[in-house]
């Protein structure tokens, strides 16, 4: 295994891989409850949806480890299933099951785009300093999604958004993100998975002896709860997309709008955790691309043959990236550990929401470090990198900060005389970006 999977070579070791993949998955794991709760209004089955997020997750983050050896995770996308539901489903009326049908040839897209190049060629063509802009801007994403998980960050209509409350919650929070700064800065081994544990534990006594979390928790005064320990699976998702109902002309921008937004979401993911875990290889670029770029294909795929949104590499895989995990070994234990769940599902509501915010605020002041590589005396450098690291946390979307990344780059390259710096590949990305705005 430690041949296989390279461990010395990397700096890395089968412990250390091993509480990678657990950091990573408990980082990760609120998407087993999350997607079912956010595609049910579909009319989609939530145990369904559970049991298929579960697949999805498990078995694209195995062949990630195994066939790509990147420590990174996949599991059905945050943001593109709300697109799923509210705008495709909803709003233009699409049945759930030609939506489906959608995913399914939008990864079909996606993978020949893998396997012939084309996506490499994509990722050669995005600018340097774009590359630390969006690492940063996803650290930055990851951290507000820390916060906000916390209450600690929320919505002021005056504000824009602003301090939420000190209260029973977002104290237990500070403790939890106290304790586990030091544990990082002591270089305790498992710091993350320590400061999870230890937030889990203090927010036990909320709503029993104090404090209330009815407002954050669908209602439920107590934040660590116990909903029992077993439950089947549930299968009847299996093949229910509609194959061809989905390939009409009319839902053409659809699976554009899957593709675009999967494929961006992918590469500013390959890219952020490359720059923050060094996994680069002799040119700067990520380590074996290709490869992870044709699991994320799959995943995208699978996740409509299974019944759920479109599956892809998660930014929470920098967790256990910053914990040590540097081989695919990483990604197979989380893959690994999503599998039980689906049996054993009701038990992860014992982890709340704010027992991960802790390392969430962490993992994004690791990323956030190639902030200090971006050029900011040469502003026709600097003002694209920082349109995305702005821009992905405050419109909660990766794919629209590196869409105007690079929209910017390109716009002031060739207002100022630089066409040649604009890769013709980067030409064509802005095109369809431009209309993945348009369609949206």
């Amino acid at each position: 295994m430690e041949k296989f999977f390279k461990l010395k070579e990397l700096g890395s070791d089968f412990k250390t891989e091993i509480l990678a993949g657990i950091t990573t998955f408990l980082a990760t794991m609120y998407i087993i409850i999350v997607n079912p709760a956010i595609l049910s209004p579909t009319g989609m089955p939530f145990s369904g949806v559970l049991t298929a997020t579960i697949l999805v997750s498990a078995f694209s983050s195995i062949m990630m480890g195994i066939y790509a050896k990147n420590p990174i995770v996949l599991a059905p996308g945050m943001g593109i299933n709300a697109f799923f539901t509210y705008t495709v489903v909803i709003g233009m009326g699409v049945d759930w099951r030609t939506a489906l049908g959608a995913v399914f040839w939008s990864g079909i897209v996606f993978f020949f785009l893998s396997v012939f190049h084309v996506r490499t060629l994509i990722v050669k063509a995005i600018p340097q300093q774009i590359r630390y802009g969006v690492a940063v801007g996803i650290g930055l994403f990851i951290a507000l999604i820390g916060f906000t998980n916390a209450k600690f960050i929320v919505a002021n209509p005056a504000t824009i958004v602003g301090l939420g409350e000190l209260n029973a919650i977002t104290l237990t929070f500070l403790f939890g993100l106290i304790v586990t700064v030091l544990l990082v800065i002591k270089r305790v081994k498992g710091a993350l998975i320590l400061g999870i544990m230890f937030t889990t534990l203090l927010s036990i006594p909320i709503g029993r002896f104090y404090g209330n979390a009815s407002a954050i928790n669908f209602g439920i005064p107590t934040l660590v709860t116990w909903k029992g320990l077993f439950s089947m699976p549930d299968f009847g998702l299996l093949l229910s997309l509609d194959f061809v109902g989905s390939l009409k002309l009319a839902l053409w921008p659809v699976i554009f709008s899957f593709l675009f937004t999967d494929m961006f979401d992918s590469l500013s993911t390959f890219i952020g955790v490359a720059e923050a875990g060094n996994l680069k290889d002799k040119d700067g670029e990520p380590l074996r691309i290709r490869e992870s770029l044709i699991v994320d294909s799959f995943a995208t795929f699978f996740s409509g043959l299974v019944g759920t949104s479109p599956g892809t590499s998660y930014i929470e895989s920098a967790a256990g990236i910053e914990e040590g995990g540097r081989s695919g070994l990483t990604a197979v234990v989380a893959g690994l550990l999503f599998l039980p769940f689906l049996f054993l599902s009701p038990l992860l509501s014992v982890v709340p929401g704010i027992a991960t915010a802790p390392a969430l605020v962490l993992v994004g002041v690791f990323m956030t470090s190639p902030i200090l590589k971006v050029n900011w005396k040469k502003l026709d450098d600097a003002i694209p990198a920082f349109m995305g690291m702005f821009l992905i946390p405050l419109t909660f979307s990766i794919t629209q900060g590196i869409i105007w990344s690079f929209l910017s780059f390109t716009i002031i390259k060739i207002a100022i005389g630089k066409r040649n710096e604009v890769h013709w590949m980067l030409l064509i990305i802005d095109a369809f970006a431009l209309l993945a705005l348009f369609l949206k």
